[in-house]
């Protein structure tokens, strides 16, 4: 059995984390959607821009995995889209049509059990917020009713305190408003929980969430997600969660992976990966 989220919103859901900053995470049982087929994770997840990166996605999932310890996969379904407002997002326009699809493309080879969203950044400035639940509502109605998932748990996340202090302040001079929409949101909507931010760091540009801040906010999403529960601050176990997660010892096929991975990025050459194949034989 594969229980499949999909992940939409913008650039801090796509992720922009660096991906040296971080222990990667490769688990066999974690799979991404391409070309209508799971395939082992792989990071970027995704890749909506070629500055794609680190996002919440795989922490999330191997928090789920951790936690579950069973056999099942968990499959991610990547459709954010970075500088997308809510208008973008509109039931009638591209990225919704395209997120229903690849969700129907999932549903037929697993079971659909959540959505994670995260955006807001673009809808915060101009008063957007005022409108923002319900463009919102209407976005995650059709959602739910165009995959025939009514009662499907949706995972909503806060914004960054970092974003007026950054190259492009001005533009997010109403975040604060854009976070109480979303906190608002999930109140007044059942199977809705809202993530927070708190204490969460930026890269350099003060837009995006750095690497370790993504590890833990998708430690949070899953938190919110198991327990059905808003989590309004910072979780005391969540480093130890990573740190769980870093130290999982990769499995034979997981290592073949990335041994392939590592050849054919030209990391090592022909020898040391027959020389390593070897040992895995």
């Amino acid at each position: 059995m594969t229980y499949s989220f999909l992940m939409i919103g913008q650039s801090n859901m796509a992720g922009r984390g660096f991906l040296q900053e971080v222990h990667p995470i490769h688990d066999e049982k974690i799979k991404m959607l391409r070309n209508g087929r799971w395939q082992m994770i792989a990071e970027p997840i995704n890749f909506d821009r070629p500055t794609s990166g680190i996002s919440l996605a795989a922490s999330f999932a191997s928090s789920w995995r951790l936690f579950h310890n069973h056999k099942d996969d968990i499959g991610l379904i990547p459709c954010a889209d970075g500088g997308t407002s809510l208008e973008d997002w509109a039931v009638e326009e591209p990225l919704f049509q395209h997120a229903v699809s690849q969700a129907k493309a999932a549903q037929k080879i697993s079971t659909l059990a959540g959505i994670l969203w995260h955006q807001g950044e673009s809808d915060s400035h101009g008063q957007k917020y005022q409108s923002y639940q319900e463009k919102l509502s209407v976005i995650i109605e059709a959602l739910r009713e165009e995959l025939n998932v009514p009662d499907i748990p949706l995972i909503i996340g806060g914004l960054g305190n970092f974003l007026t202090d950054g190259m492009y302040g001005q533009y997010f001079s109403e975040y604060n408003d854009v976070n109480e929409s979303l906190i608002q949101f999930a109140k007044d909507h059942d199977q809705c929980y809202f993530v927070s931010a708190e204490g969460l760091t930026a890269n350099p540009d003060n837009i995006h969430f750095d690497a370790i801040s993504q590890r833990k906010l998708g430690v949070r999403y899953f938190r919110a997600f198991e327990q059905k529960a808003n989590i309004p601050g910072i979780l005391a176990d969540e480093d130890q969660v990573i740190e769980m997660i870093n130290n999982r010892p990769l499995t034979k096929n997981e290592k073949y992976e990335l041994l392939q991975y590592e050849f054919a990025m030209g990391i090592i050459d022909a020898n040391t990966f027959q020389q390593q194949f070897a040992k895995l034989t």
